[in-house]
């Protein structure tokens, strides 16, 4: 039987995330002219990872600063990450930000990858393990296996795959029978087909045919699936999808589900805990960014029973 997962990078820019990942799955996830011209991840990039009775959908995210909403947009799906250092640099700011957002965001199971250690010495490379096994601990990843590798050489491929399928098969399923749920981090038009929206199947299966409701916001059809090339007459949780819809506009940011499952709100409840690595506290009455899957908007916080955090 298939197991369907989605894994993600982590980590600081110009540690070797894409490297790495073209050298796991044959595919480059820089899609974009700019990213191939600078050489950086901007946005999302996906691919497609398969060992035996494993298919992952692979999110590839931007390590740059001024690109961590992006990062956010893929993050929240991420049932496998693999958290990239390298091993020349050590751990670095966005590492950092990096592990406490998928620790905030509940994560569960991960890999510690120290890339380009044929550019390192035995003793930066035992620096450096040193370091990320110290910065890890008391997170999700503190008892995590940690593997060397070098995509350059090949160095350490085998055993990080190893270390994949073994977790792999240790995460839970996602729940294939309730309702369907899919937040849509990328829309575009393809000729003679109209329009294609694509993410992660959160929960549920998606069948071609059904309606869904898109939230916030109308009410469309679908009219083919895909997944990584291949059409599919229905997907199941834990894939990543591309859904060719039919009716009104959709939107990055919005969510499509089973019809009269989800409603729109203006006031959430949340369990609030302040990040490791956070400078001034949180006030009363404070305006934010909220980030919820692949949506993002403006918020203000409401404490109970404190001014501040």
């Amino acid at each position: 039987m298939m197991k369907y997962l989605i894994l993600g990078t982590a980590g600081h820019v110009d540690h070797g995330k894409t490297t790495l990942v073209k050298a796991l799955t044959g595919e480059d996830t820089d899609r974009l002219i700019e990213e191939k011209r600078r050489g950086l991840t901007i946005d999302l990039g996906f691919a497609l990872y398969r060992d035996d009775g494993l298919e992952a959908g692979v999110i590839d995210v931007p390590g740059h600063e001024r690109f961590l909403p992006n990062m956010l947009c893929g993050a929240g799906s991420i049932d496998l990450v693999l958290l990239v250092v390298a091993a020349d640099e050590g751990v670095k700011p966005q590492t950092r930000e990096h592990l406490d957002i998928l620790d905030a965001l509940g994560c569960q199971s991960g890999i510690l990858v120290l890339t380009k250690t044929d550019l390192a010495t035995p003793e930066q490379i035992s620096v450096t393990k040193k370091n990320l096994l110290q910065e890890c601990d008391g997170t999700f990843l503190e008892h995590a296996p940690c593997v060397c590798v070098s995509a350059k050489t090949g160095i350490g491929l085998a055993e990080l795959r190893t270390w994949i399928s073994r977790l792999a098969l240790r995460l839970p399923e996602r729940d294939k029978a309730a309702p369907f749920r899919l937040p849509v981090d990328r829309v575009f038009s393809v000729e003679g087909f109209g329009t294609v929206a694509t993410g992660t199947l959160l929960q549920g299966t998606l069948r071609e045919g059904e309606e869904a409701d898109c939230i916030p916001g109308n009410h469309v059809r679908i009219r083919g699936l895909e997944t990584h090339h291949r059409q599919i007459p229905a997907a199941v949780a834990g894939q990543r999808v591309a859904v060719n819809v039919k009716g009104g506009e959709i939107l990055r940011g919005q969510v499509l589900a089973e019809p009269g499952t989800l409603s729109p709100s203006s006031v959430i409840d949340i369990s609030l805990h302040m990040l490791r690595h956070t400078g001034d506290p949180l006030k009363n009455s404070e305006r934010l960014t909220v980030f919820l899957h692949t949506g993002k908007t403006l918020c203000r916080v409401v404490l109970f029973g404190r001014d501040s955090l």
